[in-house]
């Protein structure tokens, strides 16, 4: 039976993915379908869905930065949010109620206030699709998204945590001290995994051992175990590649959480019309939020690219929903309603996304009197003053690059880098240092190429990246001295036939520098006769 569910999971999946939709609007068709046809949910999807579920809370925390989430625009902005969606859809659902419309007449206050909580949430697995296909989750506005859904999830952690059947036994406080105290030996271990099966066992075994083990079985909700099981690793150096590799056995489980919903039962058609009603109020959401990030002084085309991104409806909103269902405090048609408005939300958010920068255009001038002055520091105008040589991509390649040009011309140069660790650690050795990606069309928009800067110099290590630099610099200053490296020859023609001045295979120049080392070692060798 699973098999079948499985091959209408992946047909209704890779259909919605040919329509540019998440596979996940096609995991809930299917979940639909199959309960038409007969078909009812058995253990093993349950399993599937609560493992996928723990994963999900293991690696938000993993990514949990508390820099990115003490900005008042994102723990503020995404809690003010929350408070006033919960409050209005809350309110409409009761205004729909005392209509007298089915489904929802008779609706009590609190069965109004957890549906209004959990259509207050934004799609997490929709966002960061949509940021990693723009290659903007580095940018401000993706950083922004992801803080404020990072707290939306948090929120619905603390949903599910509190609400509980019984209260957790006195064991809970050791269990959690203990978990705290043994973040140096998992960092320990973690250090010694590792890159292979080891690290996604590692991760796997945390998540579900902590979760449904130690924390279950004290009485606390194994969410929130696997969410704080990711946060005591979230400061290690590897946090982010053990995020990477268990990204795909979490998408993969998390079909069973979206078939679970669908086979919960096909949405009656009175439930199907109040999706699609709270469905016209999806851009209100993003309406909220553009006011609320630009009254915390981020710029007009911040906080609309930022809004954009966050209007959905959420699948952390449909675990909410089938907690509100398991309780008994709503009936199982919401969780289908829950389904279709996600879905629905998806499919109004996807062309929303893809034209995001032609409405910003056509309406710039009227969302531009959003913005209250001055703007944020990290999201004004870039102004590159004192520099007369930018270094883009500051690996070894780059700090090798920024202090030989330091050396010949000077406290001139400048060095461009996406990643806030690799900046720091530059600033610390005294280089001179600005955030920037350059496949972020956002951080181009801001900057500022005046005609004292003479010379771009690419050492990025993506060949993507470089090309798209060559172009905006092109774009922008014609006259620009470029010098670029690249790994292979084809690479080196390719930047060269877009304008490059200087473009060189580094492993060329690496095996050059080698054997000339080399030849010096032996002439020195044979002058001195020998060793």
């Amino acid at each position: 039976m699973e098999i079948t569910f499985v091959l209408m999971a992946f047909g209704l999946g890779m259909a919605a993915a040919s329509v540019n939709l998440p596979p996940l609007v096609g995991y809930l068709t299917a979940g639909f379908a199959l309960h038409g046809l007969g078909y009812e949910n058995t253990g093993a999807i349950d399993l599937l869905a609560d493992l996928g579920v723990l994963l999900l809370l293991f690696g938000i925390g993993l990514k949990l930065r508390l820099r990115t989430l003490a900005r008042p625009e994102v723990w503020a902005g995404a809690s003010i949010h929350m408070i006033v969606t919960t409050a209005i859809l809350g309110g409409v659902l009761l205004a729909m109620g005392a209509a007298g419309l089915p489904m929802v007449a008779g609706i009590t206050v609190r069965q109004a206030a957890v549906l209004g909580f959990a259509f207050s949430f934004s799609s997490t697995v929709f966002a960061v699709k949509a940021l990693e296909e723009r290659n903007e989750v580095a940018s401000l506005p993706g950083r922004i998204a992801i803080g404020i859904l990072i707290v939306q999830d948090l929120l619905a952690v603390l949903f599910l945590a509190l609400w509980v059947d019984e209260p957790p036994t006195w064991w809970a406080i050791p269990v959690v001290a203990g978990l705290i105290a043994l973040r140096p030996v998992l960092g320990w271990i973690f250090d010694r995994v590792g890159h292979g099966e080891l690290l996604v066992l590692f991760g796997f075994s945390l998540a579900i051992g902590v979760g449904l083990g130690a924390f279950d079985e004290v009485g606390l909700k194994p969410d929130l175990g696997a969410l704080l099981a990711g946060l005591a690793l979230a400061n290690h150096r590897r946090a982010s590649e053990l995020s990477d590799r268990l990204l795909s056995i979490k998408d993969l489980l998390l079909i069973g959480f979206f078939l679970s919903i669908g086979l919960g039962g096909v949405p009656r058609p009175m439930a199907a019309a109040v999706a699609a009603a709270l469905v016209v109020l999806v851009p209100l959401k993003a309406t909220g939020f553009l006011l609320l990030l630009t009254r915390f002084r981020l710029r007009s085309s911040t906080a609309w690219h930022s809004s954009v991104t966050l209007a959905t409806y959420s699948e952390f909103g449909l675990i909410v929903t089938a907690v509100g269902v398991d309780r008994g405090l709503v009936d199982q048609q919401w969780a289908a309603t829950m389904a279709v408005a996600v879905a629905m939300s998806f499919l109004l958010a996807a062309p929303l996304n893809t034209a995001r920068h032609q409405v910003y255009h056509r309406w710039s001038t009227a969302i531009g009197r959003l913005e209250r002055h001055p703007p944020q520091p990290d999201d004004r105008i870039i102004e590159p003053t004192g520099a007369r040589i930018l270094v883009f991509g500051m690996g070894r390649t780059g700090t090798g690059a920024y202090d030989e040009l330091v050396k010949r011309r000077g406290e001139v140069v400048l060095g461009v880098d996406r990643n806030d660790t690799v900046i720091d650690q530059n600033r610390v050795a005294g280089r001179r240092m600005l955030r920037g990606d350059s496949l972020d069309r956002d951080f181009w928009d801001r900057l500022r190429l005046h005609p004292e800067i003479q010379m771009v110099v690419l050492a990025t290590g993506d060949h993507t990246a470089s090309l798209e630099t060559v172009r905006r610099v092109r774009d922008i200053r014609p006259d620009i001295l470029i010098a670029a490296g690249a790994l292979y020859q084809d690479e080196v023609w390719e930047l060269r036939s877009l304008g490059v001045d200087v473009a060189r295979n580094l492993y060329d120049e690496a095996g050059r520098g080698l054997a000339d080392d080399a030849c010096d070692l032996l002439t020195a060798t044979e002058e001195s006769g020998g060793r």
